[in-house]
């Protein structure tokens, strides 16, 4: 009789491990997935190696304006002889600012101009998530749904903003105004929820308040960044708990001996 009794208890104990696998995959398929954003970007979660297309291939047209030439001279100019190529980040951002992306082509023109071997480029633009390896729209939306900003309901944002443009998160919209993508914690927590619309920040923000900001991007208007909710910056909202007094000066409880 020990060898049915063995049997029925490994019998049970597979059957729970069935059920809880079965659950960890549901729950696996119903999480969101928030590196997709950086694989149809073309961004740090992307394959690593570069695939031509018609839009992004060695021969795709770029070269620094003259402006922006002479920009890269002045970049160049804070870094001692010999170390060029720990300008490679600067350089490729500005070639991103000039062409809207990141193609191939401006990552050879970059190597070109650091006289660094074009793989020491590529390491570098298929590392840092801020280089994006494929077109984005004119307003580049990165809304951040880590745990700050998802416990300061992040996700009605997201809704709104999708809702609004009629794209989900990975796409850009018909007529190449907005790109959506979502991201890691953008180092404004106490500003929750919040976006990165290129170079600014919007924060504490409702539905409504994202709404206002697509309209106004829309019409040409430039929002004015920060926070929404009347704050100056990150302060506490109904205002200072320390720090409430004047500072005390130099030598304010040393000792009088010293």
């Amino acid at each position: 009789d020990a060898l049915p009794i063995c049997l029925r208890r490994f019998a049970a104990k597979m059957s729970l491990h069935t059920r809880l696998l079965a659950l960890a995959r549901s729950s696996v398929q119903h999480a969101r997935c928030i590196h997709k954003t950086s694989l149809q970007c073309g961004a740090g979660g992307s394959l690593f190696v570069h695939r031509d297309t018609p839009e992004n291939n060695p021969d795709t047209p770029f070269d620094f304006t003259a402006e922006n030439y002479k920009r890269v001279e002045a970049i160049l100019g804070d870094y001692p002889e010999g170390h060029k190529a720990a300008a490679v980040i600067p350089v490729l951002d500005l070639a991103q600012r000039q062409n809207g992306w990141l193609p191939i082509s401006a990552m050879n023109k970059v190597a070109e101009v650091l006289k660094m071997p074009q793989m020491r480029v590529y390491e570098v633009a298929t590392f840092y998530t801020m280089f994006n390896r494929k077109p984005v729209g004119k307003y580049h939306i990165q809304i951040c749904t880590t745990t700050p900003c998802m416990l300061r309901d992040s996700d009605s944002i997201l809704d709104a903003i999708q809702k609004k443009l009629g794209i989900k998160v990975g796409e850009t919209t018909a007529d190449k105004l907005f790109t959506l993508v979502e991201v890691e914690c953008l180092g404004a927590c106490v500003n929750a929820p919040m976006v990165q619309i290129n170079d600014n920040y919007y924060e504490d923000l409702t539905p409504n308040d994202i709404e206002n900001i697509i309209d106004d991007l829309k019409a040409g208007k430039q929002p004015k960044p920060g926070p929404r909710n009347g704050r100056f910056s990150c302060e506490p909202k109904d205002g200072l708990t320390s720090l409430t007094e004047p500072p005390k000066g130099p030598g304010f409880g040393v000792r009088s001996d010293l």
